[in-house]
């Protein structure tokens, strides 16, 4: 029962351990689920469940039907259009990343697209290239390229090779990769394993894609001074490319210099004028594009290749190139980039997908979203293009200029076309430092970052710590191997929280039936002889002999110790009453002798095992209170504890060899005669201990008691009764009443009514 008076609240109810609540208030049988079950319901087919499956593996078949063409056509051929010119340059600009002519960036910024606008389930992410993936795929490019080497240190005017069979082995490479990481993708996607992109948290993606933008960066300032640079790939390679950058710095083409940094201040003015007129522009000024085309008329112009030796895009072929089959030899060597690949490139593109469906309010399928980018990579390696997943700032462009479906994909895969099918050629005199440049400014938003160690650090330190070693394993051992040391510390993290919980002793608050840490509260109230210690953490193999640490220094003492104590000391007051030498009188103990000749070292090592058994007094002619003085001036630890009460509501799991740990500590609590109780757990946990045979003679099933507070009325009643001075019939007629006022007060009185707790 319960009754509310005013922002107060009394309950009324009987105190209940785990077995009596059973009793009372029976469970209903539910039929649990077997794996055939599940795989029956997954093989059975309907038409209700094929038409789903339909739907689910072509979302187009969905929403394309229901476009509200009057309201959203508009908005989305003006984000089409916007983010199809910024997709041509990032495209060409991520061809840099990857080692191999930009032109095949073009590729990767128009096949993903196609392929997601039939089977992606966001409305508003912009598939293609994305500058981390690039610079992955380019790290492997260089490892498999063992010409690459010599060619870099011959050529002295282009940081990249034009000799046409190398540059085939690097698209080869580049295709292979993509096409490889496109199948894991793919198979992720139809066994419906999605769910592994949670072991890559914020803090971990963050620190990791921060790390790459340091990665891309260094990649890109060969292009930006023009100078020829080994491509490393090892671990601490990053370091050799700035050493061997830092060596030859006199070396610098300065027109690419200018040219550069004259780029990237345009492009950052005017990026921070769009950010802060986002609300008043009816679109962000396309300012890529237009020094893109400015740079370009200038290049051409005044001939900057032939009068400064600068580097330039060249020959773009038009049309598309025949597709290719991917080289097993390389599939050998790069199955474990290609995984890495598809975790990364899937993760970054579902993080975005996810904050734009919420935004927005619509539902998006990870396993779906794994299909449609596999399925895309696939197809793009199939057609020498790179790695695609989806680039912030396109996908930002394309929401915020208005873009309402995938309709604005399509159509920016359009302009892709157009530049591939017939305007290419007007890009030939580009610089490449321009390129560079332009992916550059691009990495402003992973950079900045670096702001996020702060706000870690006053919210959570284990997540700053995973940012900051993420980024420090990701920047000295390289994006592939950085990112599996990663995962493994981020893990390693988990397993140390549980592993070192922060376990505490709890005790009343204001008198109420609220428990909290006794160190963090000043009106506390802790009974007499009672311990309540809280593990917050799953107890299991790796954290058992901690828990059992952190228990003995709450409760002050080792049960084990004062066990084999009290054996000892009842071995040698044993051997005194058998031969007469102990008296009992009603003021103690009289002995007739000094001392015994049994020492405790003898004792300790030769009944150890003896002394672990519970204590036996059947044959003896009296009690024997350990906490009285005993004779012979036999020392045995006085303790005050008479119950423990363990809060185990934190406790999600034990496993088999916890159960025998966790099973020992509460027999050796048991034998020194202090109460153990086990509160707060579920029904599955008692059902597992009751499988695996946990319960006997000492410890039972009744110590299982619903909450803290019924644990403390009950011992509270049985210290009562075992106190009482009635009678045995009085005391049969003796009822407990445990009343807490509106005020938070606890008494305790005598009553007509049956044993309960009224709140």
């Amino acid at each position: 029962m319960i009754e509310p008076i005013g922002n107060q609240y009394i309950v009324a109810r009987p105190v209940y351990s785990a077995n009596a609540f059973g009793e009372e208030h029976k469970k209903k049988h539910r039929y649990h689920k077997t794996f055939l079950d599940h795989l029956k319901v997954c093989c059975s087919c309907s038409t209700g469940k094929a038409r789903k499956i339909a739907l689910s593996l072509l979302p187009i078949a969905s929403w394309l039907p229901a476009y509200r063409v009057k309201e959203w056509l508009l908005s989305d051929v003006v984000s089409g259009i916007s983010t199809g010119m910024v997709c041509v340059l990032q495209g060409l600009a991520y061809g840099l990343l990857v080692n191999i002519p930009p032109s095949y960036g073009l590729y990767a910024a128009f096949f993903p697209v196609i392929v997601y606008f039939f089977l992606g389930t966001s409305r508003h992410i912009s598939a293609g290239p994305f500058p981390v993936l690039s610079i992955m795929v380019g790290a492997t490019v260089s490892r498999l390229t063992p010409m690459a080497n010599a060619v870099a240190m011959d050529s002295s005017n282009n940081s990249m090779s034009n000799d046409p069979s190398l540059d085939d082995h690097k698209v080869m490479v580049a295709a292979t990769v993509t096409v490889l990481s496109g199948i894991i993708q793919l198979l992720m996607g139809v066994l419906q394993i999605g769910f592994m992109v949670v072991y890559l948290s914020e803090s971990l993606i963050s620190g990791f894609t921060t790390a790459a933008a340091v990665h891309v960066l260094v990649s890109q300032l060969k292009f930006i001074l023009q100078l020829s640079v080994l491509p490393y790939t090892d671990p601490f390679s990053i370091f050799k490319v700035l050493n061997s950058i830092f060596t030859q710095i006199e070396k610098t083409n300065i027109a690419d210099l200018v040219t550069s940094l004259t780029i990237l201040f345009i492009l950052f003015v005017v990026k921070e004028i769009n950010q802060c007129y986002k609300n008043k522009l009816p679109v962000p000024i396309p300012i890529e594009l237009i020094l893109t085309v400015i740079a370009t008329g200038v290049s051409y112009g005044f001939d900057f290749r032939n009068r400064f030796n600068v580097t330039v895009v060249g020959k773009m072929e038009s049309g598309f190139q025949p597709p290719i089959k991917p080289d097993m030899m390389i599939v050998q060597e790069t199955i474990g980039d290609s995984f890495s690949i598809a975790i990364v490139g899937f993760a970054v593109a579902f993080s975005v997908a996810r904050v734009y469906s919420l935004k927005h309010d619509y539902p998006i399928d990870g396993n779906q979203e794994l299909i449609a980018l596999g399925l895309g990579n696939v197809v793009t390696g199939s057609f020498k293009g790179f790695a695609s997943s989806t680039a912030l700032s396109r996908s930002a462009i394309q929401e915020s200029t208005g873009g309402k479906t995938q309709v604005a994909g399509i159509l920016s895969a359009v302009i892709v076309l157009i530049i591939i099918m017939a305007l290419g050629f007007l890009l030939e005199p580009l610089q490449k430092s321009v390129l560079a440049a332009l992916a550059l400014g691009n990495l402003k938003g992973m950079l900045m970052q670096f702001v996020e160690i702060r706000r870690l650090w006053q919210k959570d330190k284990y997540d700053c710590l995973i940012w900051i070693m993420t980024f420090i394993f990701v920047i000295a051992l390289g994006l592939a191997l950085g990112l599996v040391a990663s995962v493994a510390f981020q893990l390693l993290t988990i397993v140390f929280r549980t592993q070192f919980p922060k376990c505490s002793t709890l005790a009343n608050v204001g008198r109420s039936n609220i428990y909290k840490n006794k160190k963090d509260y000043s009106d506390m109230y802790e009974l007499e002889g009672v311990k309540i210690f809280r593990c917050p953490s799953p107890i299991y193999f790796a954290n058992i002999n901690f828990f059992k640490q952190k228990l003995i220094d709450a409760v002050g003492f080792s049960p084990l110790r004062i066990l084999r104590k009290r054996n000892k000391a009842m071995k040698k007051i044993r051997k005194l009453q058998k031969e007469g030498l102990l008296q009992v009188t009603p003021k103690g103990f009289i002995c007739t002798i000094d001392g015994l000749k049994d020492s405790d070292e003898e004792l300790d090592n030769n009944q150890i095992e003896e002394l672990n058994q519970p204590i036996n007094t059947t044959d003896l002619p009296f009690q024997i209170d350990w906490n009285a003085n005993l004779p012979l001036n036999i020392v045995v630890p006085k303790i005050e504890l008479h119950s423990l009460i363990l809060d185990f509501s934190a406790v999600s799991f034990l496993d088999v060899s916890s159960m025998r740990g966790l099973k020992t500590i509460l027999q050796e609590f048991i034998r020194i005669k202090v109460d153990v109780y086990i509160v707060g757990t579920d029904d599955d946990f008692i059902e597992k201990l009751e499988r695996c045979e946990f319960f006997d003679d000492e410890v039972k099933d009744s110590i299982f008691f619903l909450t803290i507070h019924d644990a403390v009325l009950h011992i509270l009643m049985k210290k009562d009764c075992s106190t009482s001075k009635f009678n045995s019939s009085q005391e049969s007629d003796r009822k407990f009443d445990f009343t807490i006022h509106t005020n938070g007060g606890l008494r305790n009185r005598e009553c007509r009514v049956s044993v309960e707790t009224k709140f």
